[in-house]
């Protein structure tokens, strides 16, 4: 077997976490030049330097995405209870038409019995029967109509109970809908608020200012696109190392039959893997829009979920569901259709495509793009989990 003449990996390549010395190291290098590049001293006007204008946009950004993941969940349960609540005032409406019909049997038998005396009958009403055949036959028909309406009594108060049951749990069920719309209310504005700030600060930057932030901008995917070649060729040898120990192992038995590679162990995961790509790239250049699930518009866990569900897996809607929908890998191990998630809050997610590159929605004013898995510092990872 493969698996009796692997040589061990070093702790960095092999561990589930997704951080390695090197790459490291590296990053610990992009933020000091980062940092001597973007540096600018505060104005005499206590103005903010542009780097801490940078930083801040950013940050009310990744707040703003944040806040959207808390939207999109208050959504989902929002649709969820108002469902539910639909529901169960149908199934009101449909017990309070059945309580109507059971009271309405009960007046028809009410009336039946006062045409016919009310009464039980007894020895008087015999002695004014026009004969016996006549009392037997008006005796009979009381019997018959004091049973059926004893099942009707029963049938009402079966009904009713029912029906006050379902009221009191459709009156809980409004309550909660209001409760979730409320929610979905704040979140919303805690969305809008974090970019209504983003956009004011970037509004007060000159020509000038704005097109540094730029050379800065263009500099970070520089040095990322540059580590995520380095990951592509990491697990590149990593992938060789595995087929020459394969190779090796087929050798000392006798097998002339080599292990598949690392991005073939699972036929059936390559095969969904392919279609979600192939749907993911056909998304590219659609415009960022939080809460948005497609065709023409996206946020990141929006755009993830489209992409498998494409390739017929179903996850959830929110980042912090999606993370924990499948096997954690590490990022030495990640393989093409693996989702990408960022942040210790877990509020964003690309779907990677191999050689250290990603697609995925950013954020506000932006559009799906391919980019590097190191687009925001190695840092910024979270973790890699392989949904299907």
């Amino acid at each position: 077997m493969a698996s009796q003449h692997r040589k061990p990996r070093s702790a960095g390549a092999r561990v589930a976490g997704i951080r390695t010395p090197a790459l490291a190291t590296a990053a610990l290098t992009s933020v000091a030049l980062l940092s001597q590049t973007a540096n600018a001293a505060p104005s005499d006007d206590g103005k903010p330097s542009l780097e801490e204008v940078e930083k801040k946009v950013d940050d009310l950004y990744r707040q703003a995405e944040s806040a959207t993941e808390k939207y999109n969940a208050a959504k989902e349960k929002t649709t969820k209870q108002r469902k539910r609540t639909d529901g169960l005032m149908d199934d009101v409406a449909q017990r309070t038409q059945k309580l109507n019909e059971a009271r309405e049997e009960l007046g028809s038998y009410a009336a039946a019995q006062y045409r016919t005396g009310a009464s039980a009958p007894d020895t008087a009403a015999f002695l004014l029967a026009d004969t016996p055949q006549d009392y037997f036959d008006q005796n009979q028909l009381m019997s018959r109509l004091t049973g059926r309406q004893k099942g009707a009594v029963d049938d009402y108060v079966t009904e009713q109970s029912a029906t006050m049951k379902q009221r009191r749990e459709a009156t809980e069920s409004l309550a909660t809908l209001t409760d979730a719309q409320n929610d979905l209310k704040i979140a919303k504005a805690a969305v809008q608020k974090k970019l209504g700030e983003a956009r004011e600060l970037l509004s007060r930057l000159t020509a000038q200012e704005k097109a540094r932030l730029a050379a800065i901008e263009k500099q970070r995917q520089e040095e990322a696109a540059r580590k995520a070649a380095e990951l592509a060729r990491q697990q590149a040898a990593e992938q060789a190392a595995d087929q020459q120990e394969s190779g090796g192992a087929s050798a000392d038995t006798g097998s002339s039959s080599t292990a598949p590679s690392a991005g073939s162990e699972d036929p059936s995961y390559a095969t969904k893997a392919e279609k979600a790509l192939a749907f993911a790239r056909a998304q590219i250049g659609k415009p960022y829009v939080w809460g948005a699930t497609g065709p023409d518009s996206y946020d990141c866990s929006g755009l993830t979920q489209a992409v498998w569900k494409a390739a017929g897996v179903t996850l959830p809607r929110t980042t912090y569901d999606q993370v924990n929908a499948g096997t954690t890998v590490s990022l030495a191990d990640a393989r093409p259709g693996d989702l990408i998630f960022f942040y210790d809050d877990v509020s964003h997610v690309g779907v990677y495509i191999g050689n250290g590159m990603m697609i995925h929605a950013p954020k506000p004013g932006a559009y799906v793009r391919e980019e590097s898995v190191f687009y925001d510092g190695e840092s910024s990872i979270h973790s890699v989990v392989r949904p299907a």
